[in-house]
């Protein structure tokens, strides 16, 4: 099953429950993952379909950190949002799983003890294996520990 005909099949049982607020957060989602899959004229992989959830939670975690802290029903419905998304987000790498694919890539390109120069290079490599997966600046602080 197609992660659009998933959030279908998710927003007609909110609208059985007459659950109005998931229905919409799920209807934004599904209007998306179409235009997504219109733009790239092909059949949408499960792979884009999750880094469109990413992206739309992203969004709304920018919206929140721009939100005067007077505006409550902005920052409810940011939450909300994000609670209903992260739903059908995928898993996210912790940070030991982080740690084991940077030991990989630092075995990889044979480097045993990373410096501040190596960055760059650690990087191309690393983030390819981690992409849609980890959080990019979970991954960074991670790396960054490894260079003390």
């Amino acid at each position: 099953m197609s992660k659009i005909d998933f959030i279908r099949g998710e927003m007609v049982k909110a609208m059985k429950a007459k659950d109005k607020a998931r229905k919409d957060v799920l209807s934004l989602l599904l209007a998306e993952l179409k235009n997504v899959e219109i733009n790239n004229r092909t059949p949408l992989t499960d792979e884009e379909g999750d880094q469109v959830v990413l992206k739309q939670i992203k969004q709304l975690k920018e919206t929140l950190s721009m939100t005067p802290a007077d505006r409550q029903d902005i920052i409810d419905e940011c939450n909300f949002s994000i609670s209903v998304l992260n739903e059908y987000a995928p898993k996210m790498m912790d940070e030991d799983e982080i740690k084991k694919v940077i030991d990989e890539t630092l075995s990889e390109l044979s480097i045993e003890k990373p410096s501040p120069a190596d960055k760059g290079k650690i990087m191309r490599v690393l983030m390819p294996k981690v992409k849609g997966k980890a959080d990019g600046k979970l991954v960074n602080e991670v790396l960054a520990g490894y260079m003390k």
